[in-house]
């Protein structure tokens, strides 16, 4: 497996050293014979590789790879070196020309001799190569060109309680042990050990066990910790303290973290999983179980714990055990594994092709029983074509000496359609196991590694491959994608991310490459000066008083990658500008409050990750000269920092999350112009500083289709209005395909035009904007899925304009109606509205509702929130009438409502949450609601109690909170 690596390795070194010293040829004199002669060398030994991959058993191949993987390595830094060079004069040329100063005479005699030992390196490179060359022959390597691959491709473990969907064959297992669990018990604690092989689904399991309705129906208090390795008595509580919380535990005294628990837990029945234990000594078990029940008296709680190991197991002191022995979890069925796989390779409903059929037997016995095993497999049909299917499960049966996971991984890893892919899926296993990666991190770090390049004719950007390579693993079950409460990231599975450091541990090269330290776990203050100097990527973390001389970092002057955290150290070195290779420096989790000037050297850097709001001094003067920067990300809430002069210069730059406007030179808005990459979300502010719709236009983003997200925000507080601001918005146009767009602090009287044709908006934002009088036709977008209206005081009534109602439209309806007699066409009004929130609106007294507004456009049939979810309207004192069609209504302190009106819809109503509205005398008649009402809550109205009616409350007591509500005598 490593040696799988190596070759991958040396195949995406060696098409970049091709790529780059092509693209050199002719561009520098005094080095371009050399660099045609490596470039010519470099393009021969490729040749090889594809044989070489074929006998890789041979010791001596192994041996030629390593030695072409050093020299590879060498020409590939020496290449950089040219390149950062050629960067470093594009940037001093272009400086010069700012000031209108062109001279280059004082600086020449360096360059010749920059040159002339570059020469010598790549001299020497090829003579390395040449040899290594004639070396493949004497091996009996005969030179192939490789098929092209298809067009369409491209530390401690953590999980969490999240619930996996679809699971096959374990719902017997989950309705077991939920049954177990909801067993009356005299005990004060039992346990439930599930022991079974890596890849058997124990972590699925506790988790569709831990989300059962029936598990909150009988305990007050769930807590998930996944354990992951050894540890004692006192980190284990520690653990459950920080699930109990959700914050960091910053103490480390065992009577201060256990008294915590005891308080958190005190008279409550709990459920406690312990995900993926690793610990089998009896007296740490006997410890923990006899201090947590000294903790809580309380009878009936329990620990449900999953081991892959049998012997921990059976750890656990037996008479907290039921049944007095663990739950060993079995394997899958045939069938339960044969559907896995049938999930993964076809789409519902499709039938199983004939290829498929006929391999099913031999797939079978490869997944025996186990489910990682048949996703795994399924992945990888999935993403190869029908006539490779027999070969790739012939693969799969070889090699029995492997585990049968590692079997199953390293024919997934083998078809992976380029070496770039393999590259980026063995690098994952540098972060932690299972740490939630974030797409745009992993994307930047496998472009910073080099892994993905610009296609031949450099349409698309490096970030999209990425994208592409990222899709190939997750259908490979390589990645896993995990969507919590709108957020989105990507994990590896324990068993997959050993396999992957498997492929990129250090014993398969000559080497270290890779390197992740972490002093709080035991790093001797002499280590590093034991890593090898030619290291590229380097993860460190720092704490607990290791001191450290951050100048050390200069040795390691080949990386590409730097990542520190921890809080022990607050600034970098002024050395950092002299890595000249540095493609990403994340420092985000540091305690660094800010930037050497001599950051702004580092001409190759395309990524630089800071920790959100921690540069109290603001960015260096030259930080324009980070010519390569592709990705700044850093977020900052003051709008008096000021942003890097002429940030118009960093024309690759792609993520810029806010822009703050200066009157001062360099710091305007049309800086914003020329970058012209930019995606994903920004924020602009200080927009009073701009001078009008010209001057707005200069930020050119209706021409940046990749932003997908806007916020505009002006100065707050009151100030006169000259119309300035409405040009301003005018100017400030975006792309039709923006998603979400916010605005803050407007002072104009209305809206542009552009903003009811944003067809793809699916979220707005309209805050403080306190003269506005007329809401926009919101009614017409037509991808809308959320609205949110906050303190728009001179907004006094939502009527025609809000739905896109106009006067004419009245006019032509009512003449169609007295000539047809019905009306011929269906209307939508916000047709994919889910949410609506309206808050403080303190002038707000009338909202038209949707039975009014189909008796507006003359069209019973008329759809008005169709899909509407959740409505909320808080603090609008002077709203007497609300109309309602949603399935949730949350009403808050809107002193003078009297009543709520229901209309159109109103049976799907399933929840009605109504504070502080002490007016309120009128809910809708209760038959109109149908049996759809699921739960009605009051609190302060009219003077009274709290009332909760939910699921089980019988129909009669709606009635009567409802009558209630209609008769004040019932509050007095």
């Amino acid at each position: 497996m490593a040696e799988a690596a190596i070759s991958a390795t040396v195949k995406v070194l060696l098409g970049t050293v091709i790529s780059i010293a092509a693209d050199r040829i002719g561009m520098v004199r005094e080095v371009e014979a050399e660099l045609e002669r490596l470039s010519n060398t470099a393009a021969m030994i490729q040749g090889f590789l594809a044989d070489a991959d074929g006998k890789i058993h041979s010791q001596g191949v192994r041996e030629w790879l390593k030695q072409l993987e050093d020299e590879v390595f060498k020409a590939d830094t020496v290449l950089d070196e040219l390149h950062y060079d050629n960067l470093r004069r594009e940037v001093k040329y272009r400086n010069q020309l700012i000031k209108k100063k062109v001279c280059f005479i004082f600086s020449s005699f360096n360059a010749i001799g920059f040159s002339s030992s570059l020469a010598s390196k790549i001299r020497d490179i090829n003579t390395n190569l040449e040899r290594i060359n004639q070396g493949a022959g004497r091996l009996g390597l005969t030179n192939q060109i490789e098929a092209a691959p298809p067009a369409d491709a491209a530390g401690a473990r953590q999980t969490d309680s999240i619930v996996v969907p679809n699971v096959v064959g374990r719902s017997g297992d989950e309705s077991k042990i939920v049954d177990m669990l909801s067993s009356p018990s005299e005990k004060v604690l039992s346990v439930i050990p599930i022991a079974g092989p890596g890849g058997l689904g124990k972590t699925t399991l506790a988790k569709s066990v831990y989300n059962n309705p029936k598990i909150d129906e009988n305990f007050g208090i769930k807590s998930w910790v996944c354990v992951a390795r050894k540890i004692d008595t006192v980190g284990l509580f520690k653990l459950i303290l920080e699930s109990l919380t959700k914050t960091k535990v910053e103490v480390d005294g065992r009577e201060a973290i256990v008294q915590e628990v005891r308080g958190k837990l005190k008279g409550q029945r709990y459920f406690l999983v312990l995900d993926d234990v690793w610990d089998h000594e009896q007296g740490s078990w006997d410890d923990y179980f006899n201090t947590l029940m000294g903790l809580n008296e309380t009878k009936g709680s329990w620990c449900l714990l999953t081991t892959r190991l049998e012997y921990v197991a059976n750890a656990v002191p037996r008479d907290l055990q039921m049944n007095d022995r663990p739950y060993f979890l079995g394997k899958l069925s045939g069938d339960e594994c044969w559907s896995i796989i049938k999930g993964k390779v076809m789409s519902a409903g499709e039938e199983v092709p004939e290829e498929l059929e006929a391999l099913k037997e031999q797939i079978l016995r490869r997944c025996d029983g186990l489910p990682l095993a048949a996703s795994l497999i399924g992945g990888l049909l999935h993403t190869n074509r029908r006539e490779k299917w027999h070969s790739i499960v012939q693969e799969s049966l070889l090699n029995e000496y492997q585990s049968q996971i590692n079997q199953i991984l390293k024919v997934s890893f083998d078809h992976l359609s380029s070496p770039s892919i393999k590259k980026c899926f063995a690098y994952c296993s540098i972060f932690p196991q299972d740490t939630e990666l974030g797409e745009d991190e992993l994307i930047q770090h496998w472009v910073a590694k080099g892994f993905v390049l610009p296609d031949q004719e450099n349409t698309r950007m490096m970030e999209e491959r990425g994208g592409e390579y990222l899709r190939i693993l997750l259908q490979s079950s390589l990645l896993e994608k995990v969507e919590d409460e709108g957020s989105t990231y990507y994990k590896m599975h324990d068993l997959v991310h050993d396999f992957a450091k498997s492929i990129l541990k250090p014993e398969s090269s000559n080497q270290d490459r890779y390197l992740a330290l972490d002093s709080s776990k035991g790093l001797e203050e002499n280590t590093i000066r034991t890593i090898p100097a030619s290291i590229r990527t380097l993860f460190l973390h720092l704490e607990g008083g290791v001191s450290t001389d951050m100048n050390m970092l200069l040795r390691f002057k080949c990386l590409h990658v730097l990542k520190l955290s921890g809080y022990d150290v607050e600034s970098l070195p002024s050395s950092i500008g002299k890595l000249l290779h540095l493609r990403l420096l994340d420092i985000s989790s540091f305690g660094i409050t800010s930037l050497p000037e001599s950051l702004c050297k580092l001409y190759n850097l395309q990524t630089l990750t800071i920790d959100d709001y921690a540069l109290e001094g603001g960015f260096p003067k030259r930080m324009s000269d980070l010519i390569s920067l592709r990705h700044l990300n850093y977020n900052h809430y003051r709008a008096n920092l000021k942003m890097p002069v002429q940030m118009g210069l960093l024309t690759c730059l792609q993520t810029l999350k806010f822009f703050n406007v200066s009157q001062e030179r360099g710091r305007g808005i049309e800086e914003l112009g020329t970058l012209k990459y930019l995606k994903g979300s920004l924020t602009i502010r200080n927009l009073g500083l701009v001078k009008g719709k010209e001057a707005a236009k200069q930020a050119k983003l209706f021409e940046k289709p990749d932003l997908s997200r806007l916020v505009f925000k002006w100065e707050s507080g009151d100030r006169e209005s000259d119309n300035r601001e409405e040009d301003v918005l005018e100017g400030l146009q975006p792309h039709p395909n923006l998603q979400e767009l916010g605005i803050y602090y407007f002072m104009g009287n209305k809206f542009p035009q552009w903003l009811i044709n944003l067809s793809k908006l699916e979220t707005l934002r309209i805050e403080d904007c306190k003269r506005y009088s007329e809401l926009p036709a919101l009614g017409q977008l037509p991808s809308l899925k959320r609205l949110y209206l906050t303190r728009l005081r001179n907004i006094r009534s939502i009527g025609d304009e809000f739905y896109g109602i106009t006067t004419n439209e009245e006019e032509e309806e009512e003449g169609r109606s007295r000539a047809s007699g019905s009306s011929t066409r269906r209307r939508k009004f916000f047709p994919a509205l889910e949410e609506l929130w309206v808050i403080r609106m303190g002038n707000l007294v009338e909202w038209k509702g949707a039975d009014q507004v189909r008796s507006t456009v003359g069209e019973a049939e008329a759809d008005v929130f169709p899909v509407l979810r959740h409505l909320s309207i808080q603090r609008c004192p002077q709203l007497t009438t609300l109309p309602c069609s949603c399935k949730s209504l949350h009403v808050r302190n809107c002193d003078n409502l009297t009543s709520i009106k229901m209309g159109y819809g109103t049976a799907s109503v399933e929840e009605l949450r109504i504070h502080s509205c002490d007016n309120l005398r009128e809910l809708p008649d209760l038959d109109l609601f149908g049996s759809s009402l699921r739960r009605l809550t009051t609190e302060r109205v009219l003077g009274s109690r709290p009332h909760v009616i939910g699921q089980r409350t019988p129909p009669f007591a709606v009635a009567f909170l409802t009558r209630m509500l209609r008769d004040r005598s019932y509050f007095h």
